[in-house]
């Protein structure tokens, strides 16, 4: 040491680690300015050169102003690179954002909203696609409507039929224990063919398909988004609401309705099994009342609603399959979503139509 001055030798590397850790315990520091000769350091490596910083930094902390001269080229650069890392190493991030429960629900509101504006204008561009296929019918993909019509119809009638049947069974148990209390058997008719054609055939029979179908086509578009294919299909003039959207739509529109119509007589046939079994109720007498209970506008204010079930389950199907950015863990995501959204949307529609019907008597 040299007055103010101090010299630094030999190799600080990570060999010497313990002796660079010891020596400069040993040193008396000089007060005022102190000045670091690196003219002797040999060699030097990123343990050596974290090592001298930190002397530097205690000695500063002591109130003692440090400066490093005589430095190799490469040594400087050295340490101007372990500066700069040990700095951004040791920023801390700022603290989280607490936000209070009115923002958040302000937040969310504003994210539904978002996402329901968005909805509507799919819906409205879907509408675009169909007047624009009314123009050009000669452009359609026939062979994409058929191949929806068998995976969302033909594929789904055994669980469309065991359903249909044991809700049958269920209904006609349920209601026949109170009829036969009561010396009513022969009601069990209006009970299951009312309830069933009216409500809860095409509303069972859209929630299966919502499940079933619905989240099919937010996979398969989803899918897609991840491996860019609908980019593919925009790049090569393809747009993908004519191609993945509008077959899909169509096929539904077709296929709810004739599914309907399969799960009312299943369901039907249902209750006349348990009609039979529990009241006495012989398959004859069933269906010479069948009738004169269900009228034609009975049936066909049933089977109606579900054209409208079958739009909704494929246009919420195939929006969230276009919102899938990111990896698989988003098609799960917007899935499940697509499932439940059908589900309630389905479901407020069809409180909507009793409101509307029973509002001008038609619900009777």
């Amino acid at each position: 040491m040299d007055g103010e001055q101090c010299r630094c030798e030999g190799d600080w590397t990570l060999d010497g680690i313990e002796a660079l850790d010891l020596q400069p315990r040993a040193i008396r520091w000089p007060a005022g300015e102190l000045w670091l000769d690196g003219s002797g350091i040999q060699a030097i490596d990123t343990t050596g050169a974290l090592r001298l910083l930190n002397i530097v930094a205690e000695l500063e902390q002591a109130s003692r102003s440090v400066r490093l001269v005589n430095l190799r080229l490469e040594h400087e650069a050295l340490l101007d690179l372990v500066r700069e890392r040990r700095a951004s190493a040791g920023a801390v991030p700022p603290p989280p954002l607490v936000r209070g429960a009115l923002e958040r629900l302000g937040r969310r509101v504003g994210s539904h909203a978002r996402h329901a504006i968005e909805f509507l204008a799919f819906i409205g561009e879907a509408a675009t696609a169909l007047a624009r296929l009314a123009l050009r019918p000669g452009r359609f993909r026939w062979r994409a409507l058929f191949g929806n019509i068998e995976t969302a119809g033909v594929h789904a009638l055994p669980i469309i039929a065991l359903l249909s049947f044991m809700m049958g069974v269920v209904i006609a148990y349920q209601g026949g224990q109170q009829l036969k209390f009561y010396g009513a058997n022969l009601f069990i008719v209006e009970l299951v063919s009312l309830t069933m054609l009216r409500e809860l055939a095409p509303l069972i029979t859209a929630i299966i398909v919502a499940g079933r179908t619905g989240s099919s086509y937010t996979a398969q578009i989803g899918t897609m988004q991840i491996t860019e294919e609908v980019d593919a299909l925009r790049t090569i003039g393809i747009r993908p609401m004519d191609l993945l959207v509008l077959p899909k739509l169509l096929a539904l529109t077709v296929v709810l309705p004739l599914l309907t119509v399969f799960a009312d007589a299943l369901s039907v046939f249902g209750g006349m099994v348990m009609a039979q079994v529990m009241l006495d109720v012989n398959f004859g007498d069933f269906l010479d009342r069948f009738p004169r209970v269900v009228t034609p506008t009975s049936f066909l204010l049933g089977v109606g609603k579900t054209p409208v079930f079958a739009a909704i389950i494929a246009l919420v199907g195939c929006y969230q399959g276009f919102q899938v950015r990111g990896g698989a863990d988003s098609v799960g995501r917007h899935t499940t979503v697509s499932v439940v959204q059908s589900i309630f949307l389905v479901i407020a529609a069809d409180a909507l139509f009793s409101i509307i019907l029973g509002g001008v008597g038609l619900w009777r």
